[in-house]
């Protein structure tokens, strides 16, 4: 997962507006080394070209695309480049170029702000109001996906943060979904004594030692999470401490996996019983079927309970994006095809592929799993949180999640990791503020 949506790493932040000042000579030079752009950008007749940094989703681009072209009359062209780093230096290099694809998959929150402020997109609002008036958007979401006011971006998924269970583990020990802090507790101690890692913790490719990160504070204070993304609160504060003391105390009890452990063998490890829980995106649903499991039958899924029973519940939201160069070759079709994206015929072939929930909320998950999150999520009055990746400022996000991996790796305390994330929180928040004045 990236700034793009679910990969890796983050490329180096974005410069200011200046920086694709003189990039065309790079650009011609990243296109000969193969990346996904180049000729293959160029207008074609019923199709609109799409960059993307995942190559196992063309085929959910494709079929989505044939809903699309019954509706628009193009079709979606998936060019898909597997290295972020070279992905997001090529979007960036050839944003107001002719090289410039129709679509782009790009991330909300920050890492859209940041590509905004390049003055290469599309203003989406007229879009973003006509979905808002049918209902197939949340207009809660709306500053995940826009700078200065504006809309740029076009939801392009919605995933939640979830514990995945196995099912036969938690049957055969007599276990149930934890709908509580002190279940979870229970659950965990269970899985140990017989021999099972409770939970699934990593930090390969750097981005997942967000993850319990994100959780653990946010089932601590959802509240304080919002103010600590948004720079008005800080990282030493009671909440954030509180959090790093519950994740210290699970890793030193032996209830997480080694942080080497790489997360794409998290479906695996769940089937075989090695690992008894595996907190992740709901995306993940698809590795879950690669492997033979069945949701609601092999596995579940529920959100991770609150510390305190009094705490407000919540849940991590992630959406990814589709933004509109404003140099598209096919600036027309690109617009139609962003226009009918979150039509219901369209997210349904989309979320089928994907296993996953729609940003459109009137269309329901066809994974019983997954539509049972759904479920609990609008019953509870879960409070919506934008993942931690794309809440602040990317350099931020960047400099503090190698941080919490050093810390994953027992390389510094609780208190040395927080008193690091929040002075550079100090700096970036500053450099930020300067650069939006």
């Amino acid at each position: 997962m990236s700034a793009s949506g679910r990969t890796r790493r983050a490329a180096a932040p974005l410069a200011r507006r200046s920086f694709l000042a003189g990039t065309a000579a790079a650009a011609a030079a990243l296109a000969l080394q193969g990346c996904a752009r180049g000729e293959s950008t160029s207008a074609q007749p019923g199709t609109t070209s799409l960059s993307n940094d995942n190559a196992t989703w063309d085929e959910g681009y494709r079929s989505a695309g044939r809903a699309l072209k019954a509706i628009t009359g193009s079709a979606l062209r998936p060019l898909s480049n597997p290295s972020v780093t070279s992905y997001q230096q090529v979007v960036q290099m050839t944003l107001q170029t002719s090289k410039a694809s129709d679509l782009v998959k790009w991330a909300s929150g920050y890492q859209l702000k940041r590509l905004a402020r390049t003055d290469g997109l599309t203003d989406l609002t007229g879009v973003w109001d006509r979905y808002v008036s049918k209902g197939w958007v949340r207009d809660a979401s709306r500053d995940a996906a826009s700078y200065r006011g504006k809309v740029y971006g076009i939801p392009l998924y919605e995933s939640y943060y979830v514990l995945f269970y196995s099912k036969p583990v938690f049957a055969k020990l007599g276990l149930s979904a934890p709908g509580s802090w002190a279940e979870l507790l229970h659950c965990a101690e269970v899985l140990k004594r017989n021999g099972i890692t409770p939970f699934l913790a990593s930090q390969v490719g750097g981005w997942p030692a967000i993850e319990w990160f994100q959780e653990l504070v946010t089932k601590v204070d959802p509240r304080f999470y919002q103010k600590l993304v948004t720079g008005q609160a800080s990282y030493t504060d009671a909440p954030a401490r509180r959090a790093m003391d519950i994740w210290q105390d699970f890793m030193r009890k032996g209830w997480m996996t080694s942080p080497d452990f790489d997360q794409a063998r998290g479906p695996g490890a769940l089937k075989s019983g090695t690992v008894g829980m595996f907190l992740h995106g709901t995306w993940q649903a698809q590795g879950m079927t690669a492997v033979g499991m069945k949701p609601g039958v092999d596995y579940g899924a529920c959100i991770l309970p609150t510390v305190q029973p009094s705490t407000p519940k919540s849940v991590i939201a992630e959406s990814g994006v589709f933004v509109v160069p404003r140099r598209a070759s096919s600036h027309g079709a690109a617009m139609a095809n962003v226009g009918a994206w979150l039509d219901p015929s369209v997210q349904r072939v989309w979320s089928d592929f994907l296993q996953d929930s729609s940003a459109n909320p009137t269309v329901r998950s066809g994974n019983p799993v997954v539509a049972q999150l759904q479920q609990d999520i609008a019953r509870e009055h879960r409070i919506p949180l934008i993942r931690y990746w794309e809440a602040s400022p990317p350099s931020l996000i960047q400099g503090n999640t190698d941080d919490l991996g050093g810390f994953m790796a027992g390389q510094t305390s609780p208190a040395t990791t927080l008193r690091r994330m929040q002075e550079r929180a100090r700096d970036e928040w500053a450099a930020w503020r300067r650069d939006e004045a």
